[in-house]
């Protein structure tokens, strides 16, 4: 009896804390197999890494809170960097700033409206958003390569690669947005009818909530943050390929899932969602210092995606813990 109930204790524990264990275990196991691993200078690299993934991976959370998907975070990545950087001559980095913000709460605004009010589903539309994005940024760009005149010479660089006492910029910039965001789910009402509409759309609805209009603020907040990453990326490399975000909608989504919010909707965490990001981010530097090729992450992140949708599934079926 009594080791029946501590069984039940250690299953629960493994099911709430999971995440972190498994952190842990990768911690251990690349200290153990890679000298570098723990060095202050890889934990920089790392952080610096993951941080415009995790940037984004904040609106993406709200996106699938809501019960939906954004696809389009990757090509929109590449717009917004190719956008910021191409303008930085012309106009200014504040301008440029503004804009490739605006490009992205634009396309935030398109999707959620499609979405959100005309009720098309958020894969399909995303999708199709993808490629149109991209096909705008060869069409912006005439598919030539995007770079600052004189990268030495303006303050814009430290976005992306200066440090504030020994942190990097874009990871402070990553605190901010995890810190704001978190704050709106877990504390506003915007954040309680968030978790109502993912949770059930029809009883939020009776509730008197605007489903249409939750469900368009968080794309509008996705294409937000994704602006932010793309400033982010083009400022570390002030420069911008046409394909530079091809694949982030994929380890987003990824880490998001891995964070624990569910396919489903209606439950997520803002701090939980950079915990998976930071987990894909450490495999992706864990498997370069192992000295594995750069395409086994991919394979690595499609493991953990379909062993963490088949968890996120059957838990809600109740065959978890039975």
């Amino acid at each position: 009896m009594q080791l029946s109930v501590i069984k039940k204790k250690a299953l629960g524990f493994a099911e709430k804390q999971g995440l972190v264990i498994a952190f842990l275990l990768l911690v251990i196991f690349f200290s153990i197999a890679s000298d570098v691993f723990l060095t202050y200078g890889n934990i920089i690299l790392v952080l610096r890494q993951v941080s415009i993934l995790g940037i984004i991976a904040c609106g993406m959370t709200f996106v699938i809170i809501g019960g939906n998907f954004d696809l389009s975070v990757g090509s929109l990545t590449s717009l917004t960097t190719v956008v910021v950087i191409s303008l930085h001559d012309k106009i200014g980095p504040i301008p440029a700033m503004i804009v490739a913000l605006l490009v992205g709460m634009l396309s935030g605004t398109l999707a959620g409206y499609l979405i959100g009010y005309l009720k098309l589903n958020s894969m399909i539309i995303t999708l199709g958003l993808l490629g149109v994005i991209q096909a705008v940024t060869l069409i912006y760009t005439g598919g030539k390569y995007s770079r600052l005149t004189d990268p030495d010479e303006t303050w814009f660089g430290f976005i992306g690669r200066g440090f504030v006492l020994g942190i990097p910029f874009p990871v402070i910039i990553l605190a901010v947005v995890i810190i704001i965001f978190a704050v709106i789910l877990m504390k506003t009402v915007f954040g309680r009818q968030l978790l109502a509409v993912g949770g059930n759309q029809v009883a939020s609805k009776f509730s008197g909530i605007k489903e249409t209009r939750i469900i368009m603020l968080t794309f509008i907040a996705s294409g937000l943050v994704t602006g932010i990453g793309g400033i982010v990326l083009g400022s570390r490399i002030m420069a911008a390929q046409n394909y530079i975000g091809e694949g982030y909608e994929f380890q987003v989504i990824t880490g998001v899932i891995l964070g624990g919010t569910s396919l489903t909707g209606g439950e997520g965490n803002i701090f939980k969602s950079f915990l998976g990001i930071l987990i894909v981010g450490m495999l992706m530097n864990g498997f370069i210092l192992l000295g594995f090729p750069y395409y086994t992450q991919w394979v690595a992140q499609w493991v953990i995606l379909v062993v963490v949708v088949w968890i996120d599934i059957a838990s809600k079926r109740g065959k978890v813990l039975a």
